[in-house]
């Protein structure tokens, strides 16, 4: 099937006129016409156009039933894939087909790839070294610590952080990727449950502006689509299926990251997880998987080398590039050829001394080895039991510290040392 396929895409560019994406659109409107029936047609009969030109007993003959066949012999999709494409207009849109030759590689071998891919934002990341970073939508601090870390030092490694843009360890997965970036552009893919221009959850819409302005957002449901709950465990095979390999961070033993990683098996990736506290249950999913045979991973080395070799020498090539165009950068931060270990990996109390003002120092150096990257501190606990600064003291110093990205403040006035 993989060569037809293959077949089947030689025989397109990939550039559209509006007829022909119009068609694709209709032949993904279809009601009941779902995604292997779509793609055994399209390789029966090469384009959409051709699909909606057959008739009903053509239709049949390639394996519809009857009312399916009458329903594309008759066109009935047309209608609702004009509004498609409207929509698509308005919110900046576009489809890559699976005849489209910017369609990802990896994604295209899969049992059922989506015929239609609807995205926001920079197409090209498609072809990129993708790493998906999944986990629990209800992540400890350590799992959020642990994301955070894991998927900035990935990204800056040259990989792209690919997710569902989900509450949790999702979130956090994007937010690390683009706080990686040095230039504009951002290597992270959401890919969502509903439609590109829907956001869900809601209080991820700057969030999903961001990614979309310098990232990429995609989707296989249509525009305006709802984030119906069925949805979640059909768009992790597309999670998966983009990545060379899946990073689970925290999770419960039935949960959809745990989906996600037997997906990622089914399909030949790589699986790795970061272990856990055995006495949470957020950590019976990635430690089972452990168990199971997923490597272990406490940096994010431990995923680049056990990456496919033709991964790994397409992450030495960007590296070189990077630093042929651009040449590293003297001073503060991190250049665009820098490694995660030259970047990332001072710890955070051995950089105080050379951020924080005079009169914070000592008070700060104290909170930050009271402070935990795992568990959460009450400020009230800390005023109660610190008892070298006054109240307002230790107020601005965890202020300070939050300001230069040392700590974290959480719900609920709880702080954590930033991993």
């Amino acid at each position: 099937m993989n060569q037809s396929r293959q077949a089947f895409s030689s025989r397109n560019n990939g550039n559209l006129s509006d007829e022909e994406e119009l068609c694709w659109l209709a032949l993904r409107m279809v009601p009941g016409l779902g995604t292997i029936r779509i793609v055994q047609l399209l390789e029966r009969m090469n384009t959409p156009q051709a699909v909606f030109r057959a008739s009903a007993s053509e239709l049949e003959a390639a394996g519809l039933n009857g009312g399916l066949a009458r329903s594309v012999a008759g066109g009935s999709s047309f209608d609702e894939a004009a509004s498609q494409q409207q929509k698509m207009r308005e919110a900046g849109a576009q489809i890559i087909t699976l005849g489209d030759p910017r369609y990802p590689e990896a994604l295209r071998k899969i049992y059922d790839p989506p015929p239609v891919i609807f995205a926001r934002g920079r197409v090209e990341l498609l072809s990129s070294v993708c790493i998906g970073v999944v986990g629990t939508r209800h992540p400890t601090p350590y799992g959020i610590a642990a994301a955070e870390r894991l998927a900035g030092d990935l990204a800056r490694a040259g990989m792209t952080i690919t997710s569902g843009m989900a509450r949790g360890i999702d979130t956090a997965g994007h937010k690390a990727a683009l706080a990686a970036a040095i230039s504009p552009e951002a290597l992270t893919i959401a890919v969502l449950g509903c439609g590109v221009d829907v956001v869900y959850p809601s209080e991820n819409r700057r969030l999903a502006a961001e990614i979309a302005a310098r990232g990429l957002i995609i989707s296989e449901f249509p525009m305006g689509a709802p984030a119906f709950p069925q949805n979640f465990p059909i768009r992790n095979r597309i999670v998966s299926g983009l990545s060379c390999g899946i990073l689970v961070i925290e999770g419960a033993q039935y949960s959809g990251s745990s989906i996600t990683a037997r997906l990622a098996i089914d399909q030949g990736r790589e699986v790795f997880a970061v272990p856990g506290n055995i006495t949470s249950k957020m950590s019976w999913g990635p430690n089972l998987l452990i168990k199971q045979g997923a490597k272990l991973v406490q940096d994010w080395n431990d995923v680049v080398v056990d990456l496919p070799q033709t991964a790994q020498r397409r992450l030495i090539e960007q590296g070189r590039q990077r630093i042929l165009d651009q040449g590293l950068t003297a001073g503060s931060g991190t250049s665009e050829g820098t490694t995660p270990e030259t970047s990332g990996g001072k710890p955070a109390s051995e950089q105080t001394d050379a951020t924080l003002n005079e009169p914070h120092q000592q008070v700060a150096r104290k909170l930050l080895g009271r402070l935990k990257t795992d568990a959460a501190v009450q400020l009230d606990f800390l005023v109660d039991t610190f008892e070298e600064a006054s109240p307002s003291e230790i107020i601005a110093a965890l202020f300070e510290l939050e300001i230069l990205g040392l700590v974290r403040q959480l719900p609920g006035r709880n702080f954590v040392k930033v991993w």
